[in-house]
């Protein structure tokens, strides 16, 4: 029943989920990053960075992941040449192109999470630290934005378990993570239903138990108004 699986050993199959997991984890740490500075962005007095902010938001959820991954290998590598440090290697410089749209993607979500985490901080505070001298840049980071992580612990859980699903979208340009493995292997067996349920095995490995600690950090972080 399981003969198929001696075509595919264990690293192959172990290394495809680990290059998912390294998808998640720089796309993570990369979303949060640019997703936090465009929420600031979108709180700023600055009008044009709020401009540029709500315009990038916006158009951003409304593209399809698919698109997005597949222009930044056909767009930013074929017609423009940006090939992100590994000119000569084509499976890290897709990997690298991969992280950067799930990065463009997902900080979209973030920043719209930030924000309303940011919404909940009592305007009272701020103009407190404006009162004692405090720019726009100090008051977001030392006042607003602690509170606001707090508040949203739980929708950016949500936020990272929709990327690592998300990851699936990288086969679209050849990056060799769980999707593309499941994919190959469905090819040349004849275990269609069975592959399907190791490898969404898989994903509940790596998403449940995510979900349970952060949905509890949430909770044990919660900020008491």
């Amino acid at each position: 029943m399981f003969d198929f699986l001696s075509d595919y050993d264990d690293p192959s199959l172990l290394g495809a989920f680990w290059v998912t997991v390294q998808l998640t984890l720089f796309s993570g740490v990369g979303s949060l990053i640019w997703g936090t500075l465009l929420a600031g962005m979108r709180v700023s007095p600055v009008p044009l960075m709020r401009g540029f902010a709500t315009a990038y938001v916006n158009i951003v959820r409304n593209i399809p992941l698919t698109v997005i991954i597949v222009f930044t290998s056909l767009g930013l590598a074929d017609i423009f040449g940006v090939t992100m440090g590994a000119p000569d290697n084509f499976e890290l410089q897709g990997f690298r192109l991969a992280v950067l749209g799930l990065i463009a993607y997902t900080a979209a979500f973030v920043c719209e999470a930030l924000r309303s985490g940011i919404n909940t901080v009592p305007v009272g505070q701020a103009e407190a630290a404006r009162a004692i001298g405090l720019n726009f840049t100090q008051v977001l980071s030392l006042i607003v934005l602690p509170q606001a992580f707090r508040s949203v612990i739980g929708p950016l859980a949500n936020v990272l378990i929709a990327l690592t699903k998300n990851t699936t979208v990288a086969a679209a340009i050849g990056v060799a993570e769980a999707a593309l493995l499941m994919k190959e292997m469905i090819e040349n067996e004849a275990q269609t239903v069975l592959i399907g349920a190791i490898f969404a095995f898989g994903f509940v490995v790596l998403t449940l138990p995510t979900g349970l600690f952060l949905g509890w950090l949430s909770k044990r972080l919660a900020v008491k108004r």
